[in-house]
């Protein structure tokens, strides 16, 4: 098994990463938002309209 982060060969300790340096980047990844999978549900894309607007309308300050 290789390593999804280097394709380096995988450590037990650490499986499926090959170290705790591929384990920690991945979770960056996560916490990040790197792997979020856009939505096309049409309620999803207006709400995300409708707070783009309302951001814009209030000088881009967060609310």
């Amino acid at each position: 098994m290789s390593c999804p982060i280097c394709g380096e060969t995988t450590v037990p300790k650490y499986r499926p990463f090959c170290s705790r340096r591929c384990a920690d980047r991945d979770l960056a990844r996560w916490l990040n938002g790197s792997y979020a999978v856009p939505s096309e549900d049409p309620e999803d894309i207006e709400a995300a309209i409708e707070a783009a607007s309302a951001s814009v309308e209030g000088g881009g300050k967060p609310h």
